[in-house]
Formats: structure tokens, sequence, C-alpha cells
């Protein structure tokens, strides 16, 4: 864009010289015939007028158009922050509702534990129990052995006296 401001700037500028170079056949008068009549006016001086007019109606349209573009800019940046914060708020209620599922996950998963835990001491208990009962049968049961042994071994003494 700064190219074509730029060309149309030197045009301009050539054209100003060259309407002050020839300015004495500018402002000659002429006869011109505007359809009904016709009129004695310095034809090169209408035409400089018509292209500053053109000019000036061109810059009119160029400004009327940069303005309308930046308001319609601005208001889609305005759309945009707005849509971008309700993003930003369905993000963040997103993640508290995650936050909070993974709460109650971790306090069912905490309670599966206490429960899982108190069911393992409770079977040790248990197997404990289990294991002491066989240990003291075992314990009479040799006992009760060694009795019967120690009964035959007196019978086997008293028997050869």
């Amino acid at each position: 864009m700064y190219l074509r401001t730029l060309l149309i700037i030197v045009l301009l500028g050539a054209l100003v010289l060259f309407a002050a170079v020839n300015w004495t056949a500018f402002t000659t008068p002429t006869t011109l015939s505007v359809i009904f009549t016709t009129v004695e006016a310095p034809l090169g001086l209408i035409l400089l007028v018509v292209t500053g007019v053109l000019t000036v109606l061109f810059l009119i349209y160029l400004v009327y158009s940069q303005s309308s573009s930046l308001m319609e800019s601005r208001r889609h940046a305005r759309e945009l922050q707005l849509q971008r914060e309700i993003a930003e708020n369905a993000e963040g209620s997103r993640f508290n509702q995650l936050r909070s599922f993974l709460e109650a996950e971790l306090r069912e998963l905490t309670d599966r534990s206490a429960e899982s835990r108190t069911a393992i001491l409770a079977r040790l208990d248990q197997i404990d129990r289990e294991l002491r009962a066989t240990m003291e049968q075992s314990a009479n049961t040799l006992a009760a052995y060694i009795g019967e042994v120690d009964d035959r071994m007196e019978r086997a003494k008293s028997g050869k006296n």
C-alpha cells in the first residue's frame, strides 16, 4: 500500500507541475459547447478543477472506506474478545468440574483403600488365631505323644525289673 500511495502522490505532483508550467495555456479562454449554448471559458482550468474535485471525492471515499473498515475491525476485535472470555469461562468451569470429579474419585479410592485395609487386617487376625489354634493343637498332640512314649518307657523299665 505504501508503493501505491507514493505512486499517486508522484502522479498528482506531476499534474501540478504540468499545470504550473503550462498555466497560460490552461487559462486561455476557448469557445466551449455545452449542448444548448456556447460559452467562452478556459478549458484547461475547467479540466483541472474537475480533476481536483474528483481527487477530493476520491479522498473522501477513501477516508470513509478506511474508517468503516477500522470500525468493523474494532467490532470484530470486541466480539473476538467476548468469545475468548466466554471460552475461558467455559474452560474454567470444565476445570472446576474436572477437579470436583477427581476429588470425588480420590475420596472414593481412599474409602475403598481403607475398607480393603480393614478387611485385610481382619483376615490376618483370623489367620493368626487359626494358626495359634493349630499350633496349640499340635503342641497338645505332641505333648500327648511324648507323654505316651514316656509311659511306655516307664512300663518297659518297670517290666524289666
